[in-house]
């Protein structure tokens, strides 16, 4: 390994571990082809879940711990009828002589019969409650989703300034602040609005506390843009031409107009 001017030798069991905070950070290929890089950025799928994680347990706290017993006792009763099928085929491949004669082998399997039937039973009736819950849970992954997108937006902030960073920490405690605080209402659609609503509006006027006065339109307009296409309200297309503007493709040719240029035509 050559560090500086001097090649120092080094142990077979050798490892060498970077970390950075750079979004996107670029290594020359020599140095690619030598390293395994991994990128543990959030992506907006793992974000979304583990926003609905804080909003269920913030909304519905007694919801979401009767999903995480659920999931332990699914768990456990898994593991016990693997244990039971373990030890019965121990107890098959084992046996010497007539199994009939096997007395202890017999009332073994007829505890198992009993306790796996009882383990069964527990696992039909845990399922079909944990089908009812991720029924309740699946109505607020609206605010999840909307969470996801204001992320993503206020890191987007980074390509204007760099002085411009937002940590998850600091996000997910706002995104559960807004959910503690937003009007509330016993019909779930409404309270969803609510909810979408005012976490929307409270990430809004923090960010501008923390932005410079030439960037708040911006991001007012960034905001808006990102909430659109999260409701799948703008022409992907149509955006792109916003961007960067029309291009010189497949279309009708420029009429004899002289008082029409080339440029324009090609908006039109």
């Amino acid at each position: 390994m050559k560090i500086g001017d001097n090649v120092i030798p080094y142990h077979a069991d050798f490892r060498f571990f970077l970390t950075s905070k750079l979004p996107n950070p670029h290594y020359p290929p020599e140095v690619a082809v030598k390293v395994t890089l991994l990128n543990f950025t959030i992506t907006p799928d793992g974000l979304q879940d583990q926003l609905l994680v804080a909003t269920v347990e913030t909304e519905r706290p007694a919801l979401a711990e009767k999903k995480s017993q659920l999931v332990i006792q699914n768990a456990e009763n898994k593991r016990k009828l693997q244990e039971l099928q373990d030890e019965i085929l121990y107890m098959l491949s084992h046996s010497e002589g007539n199994i009939l004669d096997d007395t202890k082998l017999i009332e073994t399997l007829a505890v198992s019969k009993a306790t796996s039937e009882e383990i069964m039973a527990a696992v039909a009736e845990a399922e079909i409650a944990e089908k009812e819950i991720d029924e309740t849970r699946a109505k607020y992954i609206p605010v999840a989703v909307r969470g996801a997108i204001l992320f993503f937006c206020i890191a987007d902030l980074s390509r204007v300034d760099p002085m411009y960073q937002y940590s998850l920490t600091w996000f997910k405690q706002l995104f559960v602040d807004g959910i503690r605080k937003a009007p509330q209402s016993e019909d779930i659609d409404v309270r969803i609005v609510n909810l979408n609503e005012f976490i929307t509006y409270l990430l809004y006027t923090n960010v501008c506390r923390s932005i410079f006065e030439v960037h708040k339109l911006m991001f007012s307009f960034l905001l808006s843009v990102k909430i659109l296409m999260g409701a799948n309200m703008i022409d992907l297309v149509e955006w792109r031409f916003l961007l960067s503007g029309g291009k010189v493709a497949s279309g009708m040719p420029k009429p004899d107009a002289d008082w029409i240029e080339e440029k324009v035509w090609i908006e039109i």
